[in-house]
């Protein structure tokens, strides 16, 4: 039977604090729940799966959403029609991101956030992440636009932060011509 990861809820007080660098080589239990996360995530956006195990739909985790203060963020992203591509980073680092501001036209979602929240979240349309692999080999991504948005979310999660803190209150929503939405 597969059992479902434990996720916190965005009450827990332990999504507000920073995730500490993760020293290398990683545990078994680290490995086995990158794993893990890889296939909860994948299920998670094939609707048969998502249905059969009742999981929401996600693409990325962060370790502390699992109760690990540990700078370890994991996406599943969809590049086809049931053909996925799996990004690991250990210790992440943006270090580099466009001047050009994107956001998420329907908003974002968290798998820590079991609530509709409204409101466009600014991000960066592109940059380049530098990180980890689960062997320690330095690694390098450039991500571009619904990838970018989930790296910038879950490297948030390393920081305490949560997408909403994102969403400006007095002017939660963008038009077209302040902001690309995507």
């Amino acid at each position: 039977m597969y059992k479902k990861l434990n996720i916190l809820d965005e009450k827990d007080s332990l999504l507000r604090k920073k995730s500490k660098e993760v020293v290398f080589p990683l545990s078994k239990e680290d490995k086995k729940l990158i794993q893990k996360c890889i296939d909860e995530l994948t299920f998670s956006q094939i609707e048969e799966l998502s249905k059969k195990y009742d999981l929401r739909p996600g693409m990325g985790l962060a370790f502390p959403q699992l109760g690990l203060l540990k700078r370890i963020i994991v996406i599943v992203y969809e590049v086809d029609e049931g053909v996925f591509e799996n990004y690991v980073f250990i210790n992440p680092k943006i270090i580099s991101s466009s001047e050009e501001m994107i956001a998420a036209d329907a908003g974002e979602g968290c798998l820590s956030v079991n609530r509709e929240v409204e409101g466009h979240v600014p991000r960066h349309a592109r940059i380049t992440v530098e990180g980890f692999d689960e062997d320690g080999n330095k690694i390098r991504c450039r991500a571009r636009e619904d990838l970018a948005i989930a790296f910038q979310h879950e490297i948030d999660h390393l920081e305490g932060i949560l997408f909403y803190d994102r969403i400006d209150p007095n002017k939660p929503f963008f038009t077209e011509d302040e902001m690309r939405l995507i």
